[in-house]
């Protein structure tokens, strides 16, 4: 027996009967022949750590522009946050962890250079609209490599839904997306305590006597709610109690941080490099890079313009709208 079908077979029988088993993925979008090692899910984890829009989210801010300093998260510690959470709620459910990591890894993969700032005005500016979890998931079918990494449906759905309105089908893209959420707010905290923005005494009281006073407790205690919440049920959510605090939490940051963390001239830094590159490319369009070709050919100009400016990393676009119109 391949171990490949040794690893399917413990799954069928060690994972809970709400687990999405490797060996009945709906598939990939291009057939192709088996690995005899790893399962469809783990090979959908290797080829997204492996590949090139992944490496770039070092480089592409969380909630600020371009810091100077080293411990504010990036896109890629973001990434790995979140991956770390939802395969500790997976394990503990009994679900997929090897799916869940893979959506985990592959969920943040379209977002724009200057973090959120920077989707906001490629959203604003593009006839077709702009969301980087559509995006991520361009990038896993289409872009990367030219051809895309021909992952499987679980975890293209679970990348495309981890925000918006439409639920994740599996309970694994469910994780991903409550991960997700647990990650951003309770590290942007840290970041923006970080950067004299808020104290910790600023935090609503209210949920930090639900939810804990420390980075450390208030993941734990968000975390061991999801568990218990979620365990053996058909679905992957907190309690009232520890939602309703957690949602204040939320509400808190983007009033507090997401809002006026960012200061005005930085704004209209970010909305002027990339306003610059859209409308330069469009005039230009022979200057983008010649991977691009085939996206111009096949999707039109505009789209692969929007696709080369979310590909770049925040440092990436101020080195090149310096030599664009500062040379």
């Amino acid at each position: 027996m391949a171990i490949r079908q040794e690893i399917e077979r413990l799954e069928e029988k060690i994972l809970s009967p709400y687990a999405t088993l490797s060996a009945k993925t709906k598939g990939r979008q291009y057939p192709e022949e088996k690995c005899s090692i790893r399962t469809e899910f783990q090979r959908d984890r290797d080829r997204i750590l492996h590949c090139k829009s992944f490496r770039r989210l070092k480089h592409k801010t969380q909630v600020f522009i371009a810091p100077e300093e080293d411990h504010y998260r990036t896109r890629l510690t973001h990434t790995l946050e979140v991956s770390q959470i939802s395969r500790t709620i997976a394990r503990a459910l009994r679900l997929n962890e090897d799916l869940t990591e893979a959506i985990a890894l592959g969920h943040d993969l379209g977002h724009t250079p200057f973090g959120h700032i920077g989707e906001k005005i490629l959203d604003s500016i593009s006839k077709k609209g702009f969301k980087h979890n559509l995006q991520s998931l361009r990038i896993v079918e289409v872009l990367e490599g030219g051809t895309g990494l021909n992952l499987t449906w679980e975890v293209r759905d679970g990348i495309r839904n981890h925000t918006g309105s439409q639920i994740p089908a599996t309970l694994e893209g469910q994780i991903v997306r409550i991960s997700d959420r647990i990650a951003y707010i309770n590290h942007d905290i840290d970041d923006a305590i970080r950067a004299n923005i808020i104290s910790i005494d600023n935090l609503p009281v209210e949920c930090i006597k639900v939810l804990g006073k420390t980075h450390r407790e208030r993941i734990n205690t968000m975390v061991e709610d999801v568990i218990s919440n979620s365990m053996n049920k058909p679905y992957i959510g907190m309690s009232e109690r520890v939602g309703q605090a957690t949602n204040q939490l939320r509400n808190f940051m983007f009033e507090r941080v997401y809002t006026d963390s960012v200061s005005k001239s930085e704004i209209e830094q970010a909305s002027r490099i990339i306003k610059g590159f859209f409308y330069y490319f469009l005039k230009n369009i022979h200057k983008l890079p010649e991977e691009y070709a085939n996206v111009i050919s096949q999707d039109g100009e505009e789209q692969g313009v929007c696709d080369y400016i979310a590909s770049m990393t925040d440092r990436y676009a101020l080195s090149l709208y310096k030599t664009l119109y500062n040379p």
